[in-house]
């Protein structure tokens, strides 16, 4: 006999209504409130840019905004792997984001936090490659952030 059948299916959404469960999505979920309302402070450099340019993917421009999004990156590299002739051949690329949500009709903030992660790259081909290898680690490190913050303003409560 399945550990799943069909009455756990149907009393699932029943299990997380009781919960609290909203969906991002759904009418008055925190999605739809972002939507188009959040405005990202002005970048200044370029892991800024690639960091404003994910978040405005998914949340769009605040073209009325309601919200103001304060962003402060930090990013640092680390050699790892060094090889006979002390050639360092793979980096590690750290990077940690404090944000701010404001409410910008009252100033308040509504929510704030930090994030972190890291990506690596090989410096093993061409200065060329190796170029190309660091900024293809700054862009996915730039969006696995993104997605960590949205995450956590999906989550916070966000004032209708």
């Amino acid at each position: 006999m399945s550990l799943l059948d069909r009455r756990t299916l149907l009393f699932a959404p029943l299990a997380l209504a009781a919960c609290g469960f909203q969906p991002v999505y759904g009418p008055g979920g925190a999605g739809s409130a972002l939507q188009n309302r959040v405005l990202v402070d002005e970048p200044d450099d370029r892991d800024g840019y690639l960091l404003t340019r994910e978040i405005e993917e998914r949340l769009g421009r605040g073209a009325p905004a309601r919200f103001g999004l304060a962003l402060n990156i930090a990013t640092t590299q680390e050699g790892l792997a060094i090889d006979a002739e002390g050639n360092t051949t793979r980096f590690n690329l750290l990077g940690a984001v404090d944000y701010v949500l404001r409410d910008l009709t009252s100033g308040q903030i509504v929510t704030s936090g930090t994030v972190d992660s890291f990506t690596g790259y090989s410096a093993t081909g061409t200065t060329v490659a190796t170029l190309a290898s660091a900024q293809d680690a700054q862009e996915r490190l730039m969006r696995i952030l993104a997605d960590q913050i949205l995450a956590r303003l999906y989550t916070a409560q966000i004032p209708a």
